[in-house]
């Protein structure tokens, strides 16, 4: 018998971080914060979720920031 199973991405989801501003190039408005799942599969169907990786990036400089670097303006942009 084979078994097919191992780890695989989900959806992303994006969503502008409106009035915060990017501590490299000091522009407001231009982060996004993305966030995507990762999934245990079998046979390709996800079965539960083990980790979700969450980013913010700037559209201008192309600066990442991850969820331990975001700042007080980032966090509550979020929300």
């Amino acid at each position: 018998m084979i078994l097919f199973f191992g780890t695989r991405p989900g959806k992303k989801t994006i969503q502008p971080l409106f009035g915060a501003t990017c501590n490299y190039c000091h522009r407001q408005d231009t982060l996004t914060a993305v966030s995507q799942p990762n999934y245990f599969h079998v046979f390709w169907l996800p079965l539960f979720k083990i980790h979700t990786s969450r980013y913010a990036e700037c559209s201008h400089c192309k600066r990442v920031y991850y969820k331990e670097e975001f700042t007080e303006e980032m966090k509550r942009a979020l929300d």
